[in-house]
């Protein structure tokens, strides 16, 4: 696979700075400030380096925005979506001070919002050389933007789906008895790539009691004969949005327990997104799946919220849990996955990423949700 099924202007519009500076302002901002990483790269195309030297694309409420990049970095910034926008690169030399040099251009800001994934030493830089500045998290101003996809956007996740489904395909040929949970994972991962990601987010191989654990990293334990596992992997496209998908396997007939609330977990995954339209809260979705599986005598074995959103990050906001009251809105793009977890014994997830469309919630994920038996 690879490519993109759209191209980076419309993945990443000139016409999105406007939209930002406007969100700025309704934030009652004086200036956003955006170091690499996702929210950056939203905003210009520009996935750049995280390093110690200041990167940061200043949006002033009032004024023009500019980019401050280490001249070092010059190069690449030319040659990246930002320069599609029009505005100001700075390029600042080592002897200078690129902190001073956005404060001394943003002038008096009451409240500056500062990229959420910000590093400790920049947030406390700019407080220094902005010392009136409340700060704030580019969030506020943002979030509205982030989580209501475009049709660029969702066809962005929809390759990403393709792709890891494309990967969930070939997990029973890499999946066999006597095999460590590594030794797939190495595989797995290898897959991802050749699958057209660009990153190799995660992998999770989770045999036997280890599915009992949702965040399990890969171990040198043996996959016997008989066992669940739980596979749950991701990664990064070339457009810079990720795809998440889990899906459970089993070496041989699976144990008479397992299989029984397996059905139970099939059911509540499909009431959560059945349940998906406009206009319901996320609560909602989660409740939907918790139903289930609390009536089945197992709403203790479900440890986690029902989902997040993703996008540019795996996990980002929209967030599928209880006490998130916001109504879903066409464009919402997030995971359904439910779980049950037997300590000691195994456990089972599975996980599709939905887009909230205009009348119903479509899935990026279309591999089979039985259990796969290899």
């Amino acid at each position: 696979m690879g490519g993109v099924t759209t191209t980076s202007s419309e993945l990443y519009p000139v016409a999105r700075l406007a939209e930002v500076r406007e969100a700025t302002i309704r934030a009652g901002l004086g200036a956003l400030l955006l170091t690499p990483g996702p929210d950056l790269r939203y905003v210009t195309g520009y996935d750049a380096l995280p390093l110690e030297r200041l990167t940061c694309l200043a949006v002033p409420a009032a004024g023009e925005p500019f980019l401050m990049v280490p001249r070092l970095e010059l190069p690449a910034a030319e040659h990246s979506q930002a320069a599609r926008l029009g505005i100001e690169f700075v390029a600042w030399d080592e002897t200078d001070d690129p902190y001073e040099e956005v404060a001394r251009r943003l002038g008096a800001v009451g409240r500056v919002g500062l990229a959420d994934r910000m590093w400790a030493m920049q947030s406390l830089r700019f407080r220094a050389v902005m010392p009136e500045a409340e700060q704030v998290l580019a969030g506020s101003a943002l979030r509205e933007l982030r989580m209501r996809k475009t049709p660029a956007e969702r066809a962005a996740l929809a390759e990403a789906g393709a792709a890891i489904d494309a990967v969930h395909t070939l997990v029973p040929s890499l999946l066999k008895a006597g095999r460590t949970e590594r030794e797939a994972g190495r595989d797995i991962a290898e897959a991802i790539i050749d699958a057209g990601h660009t990153r190799v987010d995660f992998v999770i191989v989770g045999s036997g009691p280890n599915g009992a654990s949702p965040h399990h990293e890969l171990s040198d334990r043996v996959i016997q004969s008989g066992e669940p596992v739980v596979v749950d992997i991701g990664g990064t496209m070339p457009s810079g949005y990720c795809s998440d998908s889990t899906r459970v396997y089993c070496i041989g007939e699976p144990p008479a327990e397992f299989a029984a609330y397996y059905e139970v977990l099939r059911s509540a995954q499909e009431a959560a997104c059945a349940h998906v339209r406009p206009g319901v809260t996320c609560e909602s979705v989660d409740a939907a799946a918790r139903e289930v599986i609390a009536e089945a005598g197992f709403g203790d074995r479900f440890i986690h919220r029902t989902g997040h959103g993703i996008g540019l990050e795996t996990h980002e906001e929209p967030y599928i849990v209880s006490g998130n009251t916001e109504p879903m809105e066409p464009g919402f793009a997030f995971s359904v996955e439910p779980g049950i977890y037997l300590p000691g014994k195994h456990g089972a997830r599975i996980e599709d990423i939905l887009v909230c469309g205009e009348t119903a919630g479509e899935r990026m994920n279309n591999t089979t949700r039985a259990l796969v038996v290899v």
